[in-house]
């Protein structure tokens, strides 16, 4: 794959233990930032450097949403809302009604680091993203390809690979599973650095 810039963005969807190992280790001393809507809190990447737009499993809400108060793992034990009683619910988009705000401050963090990308070379790297919420993923990673002319992106997914003409030159379709494919590289380069 290379290293095609100083910066990268990446999407692990669907990204397991082994494959996340692989994207910490391809990212290690690089000025990176994950944007996910999967099991990466549970990984051992820089937490300050997620942004998670969905929601966070872990994190947990009300589900009635009487307050928009978000609680951190083992923060209320018997994972009843101490305002209402209600059960407590994972703070996603899947709640009956997300509260959005327990995103919003990464978001920003993550806005400001997008923003000193621009006329940056920067690597947007697709790992397995679908066409379940296009608008969050797939069409921002185009986006910032499109606008940031030093930019280049892989889109790698073993069915949905296709790349939007606009971007074409500066952009891979790799029709491969993700996860095999971010294992296999991250083995690559820890090879390679021997």
């Amino acid at each position: 794959m290379g290293d095609r810039g100083g910066q990268a963005l990446i999407s692990p969807a669907g990204a397991g233990e082994k494959s996340l190992r692989g994207i910490g280790r391809y990212g290690e001393g690089k000025g990176l930032f994950y944007y996910h809507h999967g099991k990466v809190r549970e990984s051992s990447l820089d937490q300050s450097r997620i942004v998670a737009p969905c929601g966070n499993e872990q994190w947990k809400q009300c589900s009635r949403a009487c307050t928009k108060d978000i609680w951190e793992p083992g923060e209320i034990p018997d994972g009843l809302c101490p305002h209402c009683g209600a059960p407590l619910t994972g703070n996603t988009i899947h709640a009956e009604t997300y509260i959005e705000e327990g995103y919003l401050p990464q978001w920003k963090a993550y806005q400001e680091w997008l923003g000193r990308t621009l006329n940056r070379r920067l690597l947007a790297l697709e790992l397995g993203e679908d066409f379940r919420m296009p608008k969050l993923i797939r069409w921002p990673f185009e986006k910032t390809v499109f606008f940031n002319k030093k930019a280049h992106m892989y889109r790698v997914n073993q069915t949905f690979a296709q790349i939007s003409e606009e971007i074409g030159e500066r952009a891979v379709s790799i029709k491969e599973n993700s996860v095999d494919f971010i294992v296999k590289a991250a083995e690559e380069a820890a090879g390679s650095s021997r």
